[in-house]
Parts: C-alpha cells; sequence; structure tokens
C-alpha cells in the first residue's frame, strides 16, 4: 500500500501453550513517528522483534513498504534496531562504532568516514568520533546508537525502549531530542515504550497494547481524550471510572465513564452550577496529595464511589492545599468530558 512503512496483517505468535501476541492488524505510514505502549507483557516489544526478523511468526504477514517480508532474515530487511543497552563496541572509537554497519556492507573508507562525521554532527556529536563509549555519558552513549541506526538511511527506525536506563531529567531531554531528529531525517520511527507520557510527548500517533492485542489506535489526543477501552482510559494518563449505581447517581447515566482528574475543579460546597452543560457532585476530601506544581485531590462522595481531581497550584502552597484535607467540597467538570467506554 502506497505511503505505508508497515502493514501486519492477523500478526501472532505463540511461545508453547502462551499466546504473546494474539492477532494484531496494523498500519504505520511512511515518514511517521509511531509508538507501541503497553505494560510488560502485552506484546509490544513481541511485535517489535517480529518485524525486525528477530522472531519468526507463528501466524500473519510482514510487509515492509509494501514487500512481504514475514520469511526474510533481518539483514534483508531496510530496518535497523536500537536497544536500551546501546550494544557499542568496547573496544572501538565512537566513529568506528558508527561507520562498521557500512565497512560490512564494503562501503569505501572515504564515504564511510564522511557519512559516519554526518551522523555524528545529526546527533549533536561533532568532534566526539576519537572517543570510546566509557568515555561518554548514557546519554551521549544513546546518541551513537542512533547515529550507527541513521547512517545507513534505513526506511524503518525500530527503538525497543532506549531511554530506559537514563535518569528522569536526561530521559525528558531526549524524548524532546528524539522527536526533533526524527522530523530532520524523515525515517519511520517505531517506538516501544511502557511509560505513557513518553508516548504522548514524541508520537505522532500511539497504539495501546494488552494481553496481545491492539486496544486502540489513534494521535496522542485521541488516545487520551476519547479512550476506546476502560484499560485504555485506566493505563494512559490517571482517569476516574464511573459505573454501575455511581454512574446512574453522579452523571445520571448508565454504563461506565471516564473522567480525566485535570477536568473536575474543586469548589465549597455552596457554589452551585445551573449551567445545563455543567455536571456536579458533593462530597469530603479524604485525601490530599501536594504534587509541587499541583494537587491530586481524592474526594468521597455523597452518592458513592471516589473521585480524583487535580488542580495547579497556581497561588497556593503545600501548607494551604493541606487544610483541604476532610472538608466538604463540590466538584465540577464539563458533561463532555466524561467519556462513555465500552464495558
Amino acid at each position: 500500500m502506497e505511503g505505508s512503512a508497515i502493514r501486519l496483517r492477523d500478526l501472532r505468535k505463540s511461545f508453547g501453550d502462551t499466546s504473546a501476541v494474539a492477532g494484531v492488524d496494523l498500519e504505520i505510514r511512511d515518514g511517521e513517528f509511531f509508538s507501541m505502549l503497553g505494560p510488560s507483557g502485552s506484546g509490544k516489544t513481541t511485535v517489535l522483534r517480529m518485524i525486525a526478523g528477530f522472531e519468526t511468526p507463528t501466524a500473519g504477514v510482514i510487509e515492509l513498504a509494501g514487500q512481504d517480508v514475514t520469511g526474510r532474515a533481518p539483514f534483508e530487511r531496510d530496518v535497523h534496531t536500537v536497544f536500551q543497552d546501546y550494544a557499542l563496541f568496547p573496544h572501538m572509537t565512537v566513529e568506528q562504532n558508527v561507520a562498521y554497519s557500512l565497512k560490512v556492507r564494503g562501503t569505501p573508507k572515504a564515504e564511510r568516514l564522511a557519512r559516519a562525521r554526518k551522523a555524528l554532527a545529526e546527533v549533536r556529536l561533532d568532534g566526539y568520533g576519537g572517543r570510546r563509549p566509557s568515555q561518554l555519558s548514557g546519554g551521549q552513549r544513546q546518541r551513537v546508537a542512533l547515529a550507527r541506526a541513521l547512517v545507513g538511511r534505513p526506511r524503518v527506525l525500530l527503538l525497543d525502549e532506549p531511554l530506559g536506563a537514563l535518569d528522569l531529567k536526561l530521559r525528558e531531554q531526549m524524548q524532546i531530542e528524539l522527536k526533533a531528529l526524527q522530523r530532520e531525517v524523515g525515517i519511520t520511527f517505531v517506538f516501544v515504550t511502557h511509560d505513557q507520557e513518553e508516548a504522548l510527548t514524541m508520537s505522532d500517533r500511539v497504539a495501546v497494547f494488552h494481553q496481545g492485542r491492539i486496544e486502540q489506535v489513534g494521535t496522542p489526543a485521541e488516545i487520551y481524550e476519547r479512550p476506546a477501552t476502560a484499560f485504555v482510559a485506566s493505563f494512559v494518563g490517571t482517569s476516574n471510572l464511573l459505573a454501575g449505581d455511581t454512574a446512574r447517581r453522579v452523571l445520571g447515566e448508565d454504563g461506565t465513564h471516564s473522567i480525566r482528574p485535570e477536568k473536575i475543579r474543586v469548589l465549597k460546597e455552596a457554589e452551585a452550577a445551573d449551567d445545563p452543560g455543567v455536571a456536579t457532585a458533593v462530597g469530603t476530601v479524604a485525601e490530599v496529595v501536594y504534587l509541587g506544581d499541583a494537587t491530586r485531590f481524592l474526594v468521597d462522595l455523597d452518592g458513592g464511589g471516589r473521585l480524583t481531581a487535580l488542580q495547579q497550584n497556581l497561588d497556593t502552597s503545600a501548607e494551604d492545599v493541606a487544610a483541604y484535607r476532610g472538608t466538604r467540597v463540590r466538584l465540577r467538570w464539563q458533561r463532555g468530558h466524561a467519556v462513555r467506554v465500552p464495558d
């Protein structure tokens, strides 16, 4: 299919009696940053390894650029994989590491060194070519691994939790840099992660995996604002799920509904709302969690159930918000922010 970098049709993988991937259909477009998100054991990494050729599907078809590559060896596929552990050769210089795949292909020395230096420049490591991996920081080694993957200009770059070994601050910095790099080089990136914020930050689209299947595919905004299932609502970010008697009492509707905590405002109990587009519920603050830039309120509702609300600390301190514990409040949200999800 034109414009399709990867197409998976009814892809399955079993290990003995265990079904790791239970029928995945997916199309990833040329030039997009696509993330496969899910908890451990959800099947996302197994799908990535099958695309790379490291695992053989039990059933199904893998197409790259419209060509069936299901039975091809990894080196016969126009993809490159970046792993969490970088897999750099410690006895080689940075430049030699980056140029290694070109050397194996028989690329003339002058050309491969020029391409290696260009790839290092793309990841902002000019002047680092003569160093050894042991002389670099974790973030720099990750950039070397990216440069080595990019030097051959593969059609698809597969990234298997590549930022998992970095500390939080560096990981957040690398998220921004990685997305900027992908825009610059224009190569399709397929990124595997269990970190919801990471997927939402970098991706053009996200596939949420659960128990070997895809629960939802969409843009970060679609996944977050309009979750297709209760699992997606609970796994991607924090969500309040109202169902049964609680949903009927609070929302006046049957079914299961998702409300994101940041959509809920915490007001004094006496403050009412006559706007028909607004829903409210009264309750008691059971717990207050101060997060620095925001505060999380856990409110036990008079009508049963508990809602979590998140408010930015624009004019409040830790001492201010702590005083809310045990107080009576009214929660307020736009009715459209309570999203119905399949039971």
